[in-house]
């Protein structure tokens, strides 16, 4: 095996979003994720344009777990050429199929809404991958299990590793000639409701971790007591309390909670509907994988039994013409799309509405206009004016926090030989370059989008 291996930095890099790093050897070519872009148009319009590389060259990837944005290009990478398998734990590939499914789903909507009522500049519009372009990519998912070492080649071994997040995550270490590549995926909290804590690595010659918050610690915010006194204006005010929910984790977190404070008495019986399809998917999941989550079987059934799920567009129709107040969580969570939607068509111009956004909200997002303030948002080609109250919990986001990072990265007993900050917004990027200096002594690199990297092995 020749003495280097080449790092594509083909997203994720300066920004959030986009997950996609592919390590060239002489023996393998590995993907570690490929996900799409999201939030501002930019970003966005980046998935639209074909890898730089021989895609047909790729011979494996390797999940980190099933969001969006570490799974949501794989069909456009088959477009291009790839046939190679596609690996996960059982979770993660379940994950994968709901969202890439849910997505290509979405996709054919909006474009066929696009070209009936004339909004889009493109004629015809065309969808960024239909439902049959992901049930091809389907037929490529294999599935492994964690924490074991996985001979790939001769020289190249993998091995995934419980990460928290969401069900299913994992970080990835990959051995090149006994040379360790850590992936560290989305790493998910110390004390989450419904996730264990976080495995850690315990070596890494070069480590790829990510810095969402790496500039940010969660708020303490109480947010029990925050949702219990949100709900209780929600009902004096005779109004509508709006969830925009990653329909993984955030969803079912929010239903535990929400089950929570009804059994402790902290909350009246009031109405909560479950508009998501994908979010109804995924706590299929959690029903089949018990052994990756906290809750037990009484609870999942008592939580699923105390909300009112959404089965179709009807019913949407039917839960906003309610005149209850209640509860809607409906996706997606930072408002780009999703039956959220259409409430918010309905009810963001009511004062006695609130929205609470509980999650990272990304930069060119519906979610972060409404959480910095603005005075209308623009969806379905036309503006809405926000007239609802705006509130936040960002204490549940599934992100760990700059401590957090720092916490997972405390058991690595080497020194890495380079240490790749992606994942993360400019500003926090920097802020936790400076961090992990401070702490561990230790340099971190920036990389840019399409930035190769030789590295010594």
């Amino acid at each position: 095996m020749e003495n280097f291996v080449k790092i594509n930095f083909l997203g994720a890099a300066g920004v959030v979003t986009g997950s996609k790093f592919l390590i060239e050897t002489t023996e393998k070519n590995i993907l570690v994720d490929c996900g799409m872009f999201q939030g501002l148009k930019g970003l966005r319009e980046l998935n639209w344009s074909d890898l730089p590389t021989d895609v047909s060259s790729i011979d494996i990837v390797l999940l980190t777990h099933g969001h969006l944005d570490h799974v949501g290009y794989l069909p456009r990478l088959i477009q291009q050429g790839f046939s190679g398998k596609i690996i996960g734990t059982a979770p993660t590939l379940a994950i994968a199929k709901i969202i890439l499914k849910d997505s290509a789903k979405i996709h054919e909507e909006e474009t066929n809404k696009a070209n009936k009522e004339k909004y889009s500049k493109h004629h015809p519009a065309l969808p960024f991958y239909t439902i049959k372009d992901a049930e091809n990519t389907l037929k490529l998912f294999e599935v492994e299990i964690e924490d074991k070492w996985i001979k790939l080649s001769e020289h190249i071994s993998y091995r995934f590793q419980y990460n928290g997040h969401i069900i299913g995550a994992t970080f990835i270490e990959i051995d090149i000639n006994g040379k360790r590549f850590v992936f560290s995926g989305d790493i998910g909290r110390q004390n989450d409701y419904l996730l264990n804590t976080p495995k850690t690595p315990e070596w890494a010659d070069f480590l790829f971790i990510e810095s969402t918050y790496g500039n940010k610690l969660h708020p303490i915010d109480h947010t029990e007591d925050i949702l219990t006194e949100i709900i209780k204006n929600t009902i004096h005010n005779n109004g509508n309390l709006i969830i925009p929910s990653f329909a993984v984790e955030r969803l079912q977190t929010l239903m535990y909670i929400l089950w929570k404070l009804y059994k402790e008495h902290k909350i009246p019986n009031i109405p909560i509907f479950i508009d998501s399809p994908m979010g109804n998917n995924v706590l299929d999941v959690f029903q089949r994988f018990p052994k990756w989550h906290k809750l037990s079987v009484q609870d999942y059934n008592a939580m699923c039994n105390h909300v009112n799920i959404i089965q179709s567009y009807k019913e949407t129709w039917e839960t906003i013409d309610d005149k209850r107040s209640k509860i809607v969580i409906a996706g997606s969570g930072m408002v780009t799309g999703g039956r959220v939607l259409t409430y918010l068509q309905q009810l963001i111009d009511k004062p006695s509405t609130t929205v609470l956004l509980v999650g990272y909200q990304a930069e060119g997002t519906r979610g972060r206009q409404l959480l910095e303030g603005a005075h209308e948002i623009r969806f379905f080609g036309k503006y809405y004016s926000v007239k609802a109250t705006i509130k936040n919990i960002e204490s549940l986001s599934a992100h760990g926090d700059q401590q957090d990072l720092i916490n997972w990265m405390s058991d690595i007993k080497n020194i890495p030989e380079k240490v790749y900050l992606i994942h993360g917004e400019p500003t926090a990027l920097d802020a936790f370059r400076v961090k992990i200096e401070d702490v561990y002594g230790w340099k971190a690199k920036i990389p840019k989008l399409t930035d190769i990297e030789k590295v010594m092995i």
